[in-house]
């Protein structure tokens, strides 16, 4: 079921979120519930936060080439265990900030753990678009977002041009 996704500046949005203790079936219908909503919006990443639960809970696939094998990657409680010295720039946007763009430098490659749906243990190095993804989710589960490596006008126009969106849709 596609989950409406929250519109910044929610204030949802900048709730440092909780651990996920276990996993259930409703955490693991709430991860089915992100992807469909990720891929509908169409994103290659999705923070519960997001979508209202304030819980360390991501889901990404940065597969985008075309007739390409989807791989979506659901992750519990995610960390970033060590990052690369080098840096990468990339132009981020993000659900919660339509068709609001900025380059954001990051860490070129970062190594994660977390947990899946069967509750086993992962750690795995990311480098590229999926090193950036998952640095921008992990981030949204600390109430940070992408305009938060903007300068302050930068930021600020985007939160402007934000509560107008959100105006906007509330008139209908």
């Amino acid at each position: 079921m596609k989950r409406p996704i929250l519109i910044h500046p929610d204030p949802r949005l900048r709730k440092v979120c909780t651990p996920v203790p276990d996993v259930s079936d409703a955490l693991r219908k709430l991860s089915q519930d992100m992807l469909e909503t990720m891929y509908d919006a169409p994103g290659i990443g999705l923070a519960a936060p997001q979508v209202g639960v304030m819980e360390r809970l991501i889901v990404l696939d940065c597969v985008k080439d075309e007739g390409a094998t989807p791989r979506p990657v659901v992750m519990l409680n995610p960390e970033v265990l060590a990052s690369s010295d080098e840096k990468s720039v990339y132009e981020e946007g993000c659900l919660s900030i339509p068709d609001q763009f900025a380059e954001v430098t990051r860490p070129a490659e970062v190594e994660v753990r977390w947990m899946d749906l069967d509750g086993a243990e992962h750690t795995e190095s990311f480098g590229g678009l999926w090193a950036t993804c998952v640095q921008h989710e992990i981030d949204h589960l600390d109430g940070k977002l992408f305009i938060d490596y903007l300068g302050a006008m930068k930021r600020q126009l985007i939160t402007r041009r934000m509560q107008k969106l959100k105006r906007e849709m509330a008139r209908g």
